[in-house]
This record gives structure tokens, C-alpha cells and sequence, in this order.
């Protein structure tokens, strides 16, 4: 690994492991949300595990969530910005969040200030571990010398081979947040009908189909992947689960039938979109050759 020559800032919109931030030098501008009138995550909320997260959520708690703010934004990118260093910004969805809109804010006021210094705000168009995935290629690309320039450049060509494709167990959530109307939801619970969905090419959330039962969703979202995936030797394959983690580790088997030999990742959804996506929502990403 050559030396990276600029820094890397993302959002917690990415749902990697806590350890992958540090031991990659990433800053991470964590978001946050409410929950029983209680901020968490954030910059000075606090703290929670996933596991304890969705167990509120299956006893009722309704959360709410909100974005980073450009202030916040804005101060990770100064410190960089103070140490000489350029950066490079990597944020969850514009199609799903205003956390590129405050990173661009950000960007806009710090660069008058430091007019010396590159700062490149991307929008990912991703979500979840999809995110996380963009992000792991990336910092790999990053850490051969390449320029920021360069590097920013490589992440636009990416980003529309990022493939996303999940269920989730409970509609009512989607619900909540706008994503599919009361009737959709009442009557997907009542029949055991699971979509199956994906991230567009703008970053919006879409319905691409729909399963009669759990064992049926998981099949045909895996189906929708493995017909887009485009996966050589560097390729992995991110899952994240909203503590569903025995289907999790079934998704990866089936993974791992298809691709022997892939890196296969396993994290929770975290609580920003878990709150979207409810318990037992299922998700997997990797590269392909089209959204």
C-alpha cells in the first residue's frame, strides 16, 4: 500500500463495523436519531446497540432520525483542512437523506477559506453496507497513491455498478417513512407478501418485486443479485441484516455456493435506517454491471 495523499470522511449512513473506520483512517460523521424523546448517535447523543435498538423497536418505540448538519460537516472537514491535508467526502444518498446537502454546504463555505486545499464532496447514491461497500473500493483505490482527482473520478464510474437488493419482513415501516401507502402495507401483512427491492440509479428506494413468504423473498432477492453481479477475485460481497442474523449467515451461504471463493462481510443495519427499514429487513451488495 503506497501513501494516501489526501484524507477520507464518510457518514455512519455506511453501517460498517466500528473497527473498519480506524483501522481504514476514516472520519466518521456519525448520524443520529430519536427515540422515547432521547437523542442518539449524532455528535453528542447517546449511545446504543444495535441489538438493544431493534429490540425496542419490536416492543413498539417509534424513532425518528435526522441528518448530519453542515456544521457538523464542517467541522470534520476543517480539521483536516488545519493539518494541510485535502479530503474527500463520501456521504449516504442524496435520493434518501439531506447528508449530502450539508456536506456540500460545508464544502462550499471551507473551500473560500481555504482556497489552497481540495475538497471533493461525492454523493454515493448508496445505502447501508452498499455505501460501505463504495467506501471499501474507495479508500482501495486511494491507498495505491492515487490523487484525489483520480480517486474522485473512479468513484463517479462506481458508484451506478453498486448493486443493492433486500427484503424486509414488516411493510409497516416503509410505511411510516412514506416508502409504500397504508393499503400496500395492510394487506402485504395480511397475505405474507415480502418485496423485494433495490436503490435506482438516482439513490431512491424502489420496489422491484415481490414474494409470497420469507424463504421466497430471500431467494428472489439473491436471484435479482447474482443476475447483475459482475465479481472477480477483489470483489466481496456485503450483508447487513436488521438483527436477523441466522438468515444472515443463510444469505452468505448461498453467497458462497455461487462464489466459493468470495469475501463475504456480515454487519447490522444501524439504527438511522433500521428506523426505515424495521427488524428482519435483509440486504446485500456488491458490484455489478448496472444498477
Amino acid at each position: 500500500m503506497e501513501q494516501r495523499v489526501f484524507d477520507i470522511i464518510t457518514d455512519s449512513g455506511c453501517d460498517m463495523p466500528e473497527g473498519y473506520y480506524l483501522a481504514n483512517g476514516i472520519d466518521l460523521v456519525s448520524l443520529g436519531f430519536t427515540m422515547n424523546n432521547v437523542n442518539y448517535g449524532g455528535e453528542d447523543g447517546e449511545k446504543i446497540t444495535e441489538k438493544d435498538f431493534y429490540d425496542r423497536l419490536r416492543t413498539g418505540a417509534m424513532p425518528t432520525t435526522y441528518q448530519a448538519t453542515s456544521e457538523a460537516a464542517k467541522n470534520h472537514i476543517e480539521t483536516h483542512l488545519k493539518e494541510g491535508r485535502d479530503v474527500l467526502c463520501i456521504t449516504f444518498s442524496s435520493g434518501l437523506s439531506g447528508t449530502y446537502g450539508s456536506f456540500a454546504v460545508a464544502a462550499k463555505e471551507l473551500q473560500e477559506k481555504y482556497p489552497k486545499q481540495k475538497i471533493v464532496v461525492v454523493d454515493s447514491l448508496c445505502a447501508s453496507m452498499g455505501q460501505g461497500l463504495f467506501v471499501d473500493y474507495v479508500v482501495r483505490k486511494a491507498n495505491t497513491g492515487a490523487t484525489l482527482e483520480e480517486t474522485a473520478a473512479y468513484a463517479e464510474e462506481l458508484k451506478q455498478h453498486i448493486l443493492h437488493s433486500f427484503t424486509v419482513d414488516n411493510l409497516f415501516h416503509l410505511k411510516r417513512g412514506g416508502r409504500v401507502s397504508g393499503a400496500t402495507a395492510i394487506v402485504g401483512s395480511i397475505l405474507k407478501i415480502k418485496p423485494v427491492m433495490h436503490v435506482d440509479e438516482r439513490g431512491k428506494l424502489v420496489a422491484v418485486g415481490k414474494a409470497m413468504g420469507r424463504k421466497k423473498a430471500l431467494s428472489t432477492m439473491l436471484e435479482n443479485l447474482f443476475e447483475l453481479a459482475a465479481i472477480g477475485e477483489e470483489d466481496p460481497f456485503f450483508i447487513s441484516h436488521g438483527d436477523a442474523e441466522e438468515e444472515a449467515l443463510f444469505v452468505k451461504e448461498q453467497i458462497l455456493k455461487k462464489y466459493p471463493k468470495a469475501r463475504v462481510e456480515i454487519n447490522y443495519i444501524g439504527p438511522v435506517i433500521g428506523t426505515h427499514s424495521g427488524v428482519g429487513t435483509m440486504a446485500v451488495f456488491c458490484k455489478g454491471k448496472h444498477r
